[in-house]
């Protein structure tokens, strides 16, 4: 048995939710270029040494990270049932991808660095699990094309409008706020959205 084999201990793990959280507010704002294991180790209230003992490198934090991610990435995406209505399917997928904008917003913005980066250390998950995924979900939106359930739309730059229009709030949320002032930018949206694809979608 290794050393990350045996249990952990209730500090042990504390220690590394920290590091975590910390890295994952570093990453965020900086990207994984700009940030560095000092700024993480400070972020989270452990010397550089301790946190080096729960991971070896800047590297081994980031991907940790992303592999957490994707499992949540892609729930919402699943979720879009071949038996419901389509286009109450398809709303509910762009609701709760703004959800996830809203609630996750540091998170959002880790993987679209990492997309931007070329996803130097996602790209072997991408062609694994979201690939996979997509081209099922996208068989399942022309299906629906085909029988007259939805209006005729290409189901993967459906997909991308959708990835864009909703994760837009949460990449670029600073430039949102500052035109918005004071207005909360996902009550709007979610209006706006919701009407849009709506309407785009119906036969």
């Amino acid at each position: 048995m290794t050393a990350s084999d045996k249990p952990r201990t209730r500090i042990q793990q504390r220690n590394i939710n920290a590091i975590q959280e910390a890295a994952l507010d570093v990453f965020s704002a900086n990207g994984f270029r700009g940030a560095t294991v000092d700024q993480i180790a400070a972020s989270a209230g452990l010397s550089k040494p301790n946190l080096l003992y729960y991971f070896p490198s800047k590297e081994a934090i980031h991907v940790a990270l992303l592999a957490a991610l994707m499992d949540t990435w892609l729930a919402p995406l699943r979720e879009i049932k071949d038996t419901g209505d389509p286009v109450s399917e398809l709303l509910g997928y762009v609701q709760r991808k703004l959800e996830m904008s809203r609630d996750l917003p540091r998170e959002s913005r880790l993987f679209a660095n990492e997309i931007l980066q070329g996803a130097p250390r996602l790209s072997g998950t991408l062609g694994s699990e979201l690939k996979p995924l997509v081209d099922e979900k996208a068989a399942l939106i022309q299906s629906w094309v085909e029988a007259g359930k939805i209006a005729p739309v290409h189901p993967y730059h459906l997909l991308f409008s959708i990835w864009s229009l909703t994760q837009h709030y949460a990449d670029f949320d600073v430039q949102v706020r500052m035109i918005l002032g004071d207005e909360d930018p996902f009550e709007g949206a979610q209006n706006h959205l919701q009407d849009m694809f709506g309407k785009m979608l119906r036969p």
